[in-house]
C-alpha cells in the first residue's frame, strides 16, 4: 500500500457523524492525536495536540480572571473526611463519586482522605483563618487543578474519573455582593465560550434538583452538540452563607459586629475541549477555532524538486513573518509525502488555514490561503500576508459561530405538552423549550419517559410558556429540556 493510500484510509476511517455520533467523536480524538486511553479505568492522557488546547484555554480564561480582580493559588489535593461531613447537601451529593485514600506509608490512616471532587470545604476551611475583618473582603480566589469523581460512565474529555478545571472560590460581606460575582463570572463564562470556541450558549438558572450540592442557586451556560445533545459548558454557584456557618468564616463588620460571609464557587473544565469537537467537527474531522487551535496556520511549499530550495526559502522567511505576528504556525517541507496527503491530513486535525506556495505563486508575489471552514482558496499577495491570515482567521470564527448558531435555532423546538416533546425527540434530538409548574415530580417524570433532563431556565427565552408541559398547571417557569452528556 502506498503512503497516499494509508493516508487516505487514516482519514476515510473516520466513522460518519450521521452513522454512528459518538464513534465518529473516539475515532476523531484518537487519529487526531488529542488522547490516548491510559491504563486507569476512566482516566486518559493528553498528547501534546490535546493538552495545548487547554494551554490556549486557560491562557484566555486566566487574563479574564485577573482582570476582574481575581488571583491565582493551590491547595491540597486531599481532603479531609470530616470536613465533607460539615456541609450535610455537598457530602450527600459527592458520596458516590468519592475516592478514598484509607492507608499511607503501610499503616491506616486515622481519617480517611478524600481525592478532591471539587475544594469548596478546603478553602471554607482557610478562609476562616484568613479572614477576620471587612477589610479582608472581598477574597476572590481562583485555582487550576485536577479533580476526581469516580464516574461509572465515561467518555473522553466529557466524562472521566480524572479531569483538569479550573474553580473559583470567593468570600464577600453581603449577599448582593457575592451575588454581582456569581453573574459576573457567568458572564466572563460566556464571553470566552461565544467569542473564543465561538459555541453559542443558553444561559440561565439551574431548577432546584440540578443545582450543585450545597449552593443556594446555580447558574449555567448550556451548548448544543451535533447530536442535539447537550453539555454544560460552565457553572456559577451563589452558595449563600451555608459553607461559612459549616467552617465558621466569619468577618467583623463597618458597625463592629461579626457576620458570615457570603460565598461563590464557579468552574468550567476540560469538558470543553470535548464540546469545542462536537459543535464544530464533521464527516473530515477537527474543525478547530482559531483561537484556541495549536496551529493556527500550516505552510506546505509545493513544487518539483528544482524549485525546492527558492520555494523553501520563502517559507521560512513567511513563516518568521507569521510568528512574530504572534500567529501559531507550522511548516510541513518534508520531500517524502505528497501535498495530497498533507492536505488530507491537516483537515482531519482541523487547522483553520492552510497556506500553499509553489513556484508559479513566487513569480505572481502571491500564496494561497484555504479555509478548513468554507474549503475557499483565495490568492493573497505576500507582502501583505499576516493582514490577509488575520482576517481569515476572523472570519473563520464568525463562521464557525454563525454555523453552530444556525444548527441550535434548527434543532430546537418550542412544545406544550409531554407528547409534543416526545415527538420532538424521536423526530430530531435538540432542545425542547417548554413550560414548567416547578414539582419536582413533574420534572422527573419528563427525565423518566424521554431522558432528556432540565437544562436550565433561560433568562431570555425565545418565548415564554404558560402551561406545565407534564401536568397543565399553571407554569411558573419557562424550561430548556434536552439530553445531555
Amino acid at each position: 500500500m502506498s503512503k497516499d493510500s494509508k493516508a487516505q484510509g487514516f482519514v476515510t476511517e473516520i466513522t460518519p457523524q450521521g452513522e454512528d455520533f459518538s464513534r465518529w467523536y473516539l475515532d476523531v480524538i484518537k487519529k487526531a492525536e488529542l488522547m490516548d486511553y491510559s491504563p486507569v479505568r476512566g482516566c486518559i492522557v493528553f498528547r501534546p495536540e490535546g493538552y495545548e488546547i487547554w494551554e490556549n484555554i486557560q491562557k484566555e480564561l486566566d487574563q479574564r480572571f485577573k482582570a476582574t480582580g481575581h488571583r491565582n493559588a493551590y491547595f491540597p489535593l486531599f481532603i479531609p473526611e470530616s470536613f465533607f461531613q460539615k456541609e450535610k447537601e455537598h457530602v450527600e451529593g459527592f458520596n458516590p463519586e468519592l475516592p478514598w485514600v484509607t492507608e499511607a506509608a503501610g499503616e491506616k490512616l486515622e481519617e480517611r482522605l478524600a481525592i478532591r471532587p471539587t475544594s469548596e470545604t478546603m478553602f471554607g476551611h482557610m478562609y476562616s483563618k484568613w479572614i477576620n475583618s471587612y477589610r479582608d473582603l472581598p477574597l476572590l480566589i481562583n485555582q487550576w487543578a485536577n479533580v476526581v469523581r469516580w464516574e461509572k460512565r465515561t467518555m473522553p474529555f466529557l466524562r472521566t474519573s480524572e479531569f483538569l478545571w479550573q474553580e473559583g472560590h470567593t468570600a464577600h460581606e453581603d449577599e448582593a455582593d457575592a451575588r454581582k460575582e456569581t453573574m459576573t463570572m457567568l458572564d466572563v463564562y460566556t464571553d470566552f465560550v461565544e467569542n473564543v470556541l465561538a459555541i453559542p450558549v443558553i444561559k440561565g438558572e439551574k431548577t432546584p434538583s440540578e443545582r450543585f450540592a450545597g449552593a443556594v442557586d446555580t447558574y449555567s451556560i448550556e451548548a448544543m452538540m451535533k447530536d442535539g445533545r447537550a453539555v454544560q459548558a460552565g457553572t456559577s454557584h451563589y452558595l449563600g452563607t451555608k459553607f461559612a456557618v459549616a467552617f465558621d468564616i466569619k468577618y467583623l463588620d463597618r458597625e463592629n459586629t461579626q457576620q458570615f460571609c457570603h460565598t461563590t464557587s464557579w468552574g468550567v473544565s476540560t469538558r470543553l475541549i470535548g464540546a469545542l469537537i462536537m459543535v464544530h467537527g464533521d464527516d473530515r474531522g477537527l474543525v478547530m477555532p482559531p483561537k484556541v487551535a495549536p496551529t493556527q496556520v500550516v505552510m506546505i511549499p509545493i513544487g518539483p524538486p528544482k524549485t525546492r530550495e527558492v520555494v523553501l526559502g520563502k517559507t521560512d522567511e513567511l513563516y518568521a513573518q507569521l510568528k512574530a505576528a504572534g500567529i501559531r504556525v507550522r511548516v510541513d517541507d518534508r520531500a517524502d509525502v505528497s501535498p495530497g496527503w498533507k492536505f488530507n491530513e491537516y483537515e482531519m486535525r482541523g487547522i483553520p488555514i492552510r497556506l500553499e506556495l509553489g513556484p508559479r505563486d513566487l513569480e505572481n508575489g502571491q500564496c494561497v490561503l484555504v479555509s478548513r471552514v468554507s474549503g475557499e482558496k483565495k490568492s493573497v499577495a505576500l507582502d501583505n500576508l499576516v493582514a490577509e491570515v488575520e482576517a481569515l482567521l476572523g472570519q473563520i470564527h464568525v463562521a464557525m459561530f454563525a454555523k453552530a448558531q444556525s444548527f441550535r435555532e434548527e434543532h430546537s423546538f418550542s412544545v406544550d405538552t409531554l407528547d409534543e416533546f416526545k415527538s420532538a425527540m424521536e423526530e430530531s434530538r435538540g432542545f425542547g423549550l417548554a413550560g414548567w409548574c416547578g414539582s419536582d415530580a413533574c420534572e422527573k417524570q419528563v427525565k423518566e419517559e424521554t431522558g432528556a433532563t432540565s437544562r436550565n431556565i433561560p433568562f431570555e427565552p425565545a418565548e415564554r410558556k404558560s402551561t406545565c408541559l407534564v401536568c397543565g398547571d399553571a407554569a411558573k417557569h419557562t424550561v430548556v429540556f434536552a439530553r445531555a452528556y
